[in-house]
């Protein structure tokens, strides 16, 4: 599904699938896309987790600090269909992220002080560069966060929130 959905979103839709056209893909798109190697180690990593095999999880999440740019904390929840365009992203805490999501380079995702709840992001949100989501908020399907952003309350679907702090703006 990452892979997918970071082809549609990087216009690259082919017609062709099956099995190997994945396995293509995914190769494709770890040389062609740093942050989507981040993806596939989240990915491993979670997995690795899952069925408690050392040190290997540790190494991958390492690896995708140093070489993608990428944080992804042991708590976060990760939907199917993420897109990082680039990477410089921290995404900590208590957290979890919906589908179709895409959060743009230099994105904070994490925690208040004090307090190990992060944000719950909805489905199809979209987070442009630079924008930071603090604390214990939900940011409703469908939003659009705006660059450098400062979000520290709850957004409602649909919703698109700007300024330091963030409010949102009237729907249209």
């Amino acid at each position: 599904m990452d892979a997918r959905r970071t082809r549609e979103f990087r216009n690259e839709n082919s017609v062709s699938t099956g099995r190997i056209r994945l396995i293509v893909d995914i190769v494709r798109l770890i040389f062609v896309s740093d942050a989507f190697v981040a993806q596939v180690m989240y990915r491993a990593r979670m997995r690795l987790i899952r069925f408690h095999i050392p040190l290997i999880p540790w190494l991958l999440h390492r690896l995708s600090m140093s070489w993608c740019q990428v944080c992804i904390g042991k708590p976060v929840v990760i939907a199917p269909g993420l897109y990082l365009p680039h990477g410089q992203v921290v995404v900590d805490g208590i957290t979890s992220i919906g589908p179709d999501c895409i959060l743009f380079p230099w994105v904070t995702v994490g925690l208040r002080s004090g307090n190990f709840q992060g944000p719950t992001i909805e489905a199809g949100v979209h987070v442009g560069t630079g924008a930071k989501l603090i604390g214990p908020i939900t940011v409703g399907a469908g939003a659009k966060i705006g660059a450098n952003a400062v979000v520290i309350d709850h957004v409602p679907p649909r919703a698109t929130a700007v300024g330091v702090p963030a409010h949102h703006l009237p729907s249209v």
